[in-house]
């Protein structure tokens, strides 16, 4: 019984350490208690504790120093990627230019229902399908699989598909890209997922499906995005609409935004970008 507990144990106190981190209660660079003191604060093994720095350590969070402690790392150079909701598509090929790329998978494939549905596909027609994890600073962030129509797939190569935006592609071939409807909710990492994105499996995820059109309605592009909740955020500006007594928020569409950075706080002037502190600009 001892030996199925104490993971659990372990993970527990992950879990109440990396929330002390994110939110600053441990600052950057700052000295956590030392193995004894966290046993006897949690009455747990050092053994326990150990479990826990471990997977601390393992994403990133912290550093061990042998004969020192353990201390936590300057949270400020690892910096999410921020999407903008209210300009999604502009996003979208501005992210493909200024992250990299690791192409998993790439064949033609008979689509699930609910894709062929999504997509308004003809019985029996095919689609191109592609699963890529993108990369800021060579630290993967999303698992992406998308299908798009064969007809649209045959246009590029999986050649280019590794080296440039899917959107890019799309739009290359003639296809203009006009609407997009998305849901978001959370889930967990599955085997795969969690291999690509260096995590255990079971880890939280962000999920995202979008389906793109162009104008005529037709779907041009379904994908279905896993996001690592600490490296990539969403982002929406909003503005009061509506007369008294009907005021509501309402997404500022339109709104032109200097840039997407990797963390919503602002390099200081004559700063370097840190390691994930990127800037992605948008281009109209």
């Amino acid at each position: 019984m001892k030996s199925s507990v104490e993971p659990l144990k372990a993970r527990r106190i992950y879990l109440l350490l990396r929330d002390r981190i994110v939110a600053g209660d441990l600052p950057p660079g700052g000295r956590l208690p030392g193995e004894p003191a966290l046993a006897a604060e949690h009455a747990v093994s050092r053994v326990t504790v150990r479990r826990a720095l471990d997977l601390l350590e393992k994403e990133g969070l912290v550093q061990r120093k042998p004969g020192s402690g353990t201390f936590v790392h300057d949270s400020r150079a690892v910096r999410p990627i921020v999407a903008d909701l209210s300009n999604v598509l502009s996003h979208l090929i501005d992210m493909g230019r200024s992250t990299d790329v690791k192409l998993l998978s790439f064949g033609y494939v008979a689509p699930p229902e609910a894709i062929a549905e999504s997509l308004g596909l003809k019985p029996g027609e095919r689609v191109q399908r592609s699963v890529r994890v993108r990369l800021i600073d060579g630290e993967p962030f999303s698992y992406l699989t998308t299908h798009v129509p064969e007809w649209l797939g045959l246009t590029y190569s999986e050649a280019e598909l590794a080296a440039r935006p899917l959107l890019e592609l799309i739009e290359r071939s003639g296809v203009k890209t006009e609407r997009a409807t998305q849901a978001i909710n959370a889930t967990l990492a599955g085997p795969e997922p969690a291999a690509a994105l260096d995590l255990e499996i079971g880890s939280p995820l962000l999920t995202l499906t979008r389906i793109v059109h162009d104008p005529s309605g037709r779907g041009v592009e379904h994908l279905h995005a896993l996001y690592r909740p600490d490296r990539y955020s969403f982002h929406m500006d909003l503005v009061r609409i509506g007369d008294d007594g009907e005021r509501r928020w309402s997404p500022a569409l339109g709104r032109p935004r200097a840039s997407e950075t990797a963390k919503t706080d602002k390099n200081k002037a004559g700063e370097k970008p840190t390691r994930g502190s990127r800037a992605i600009k948008q281009r109209s």
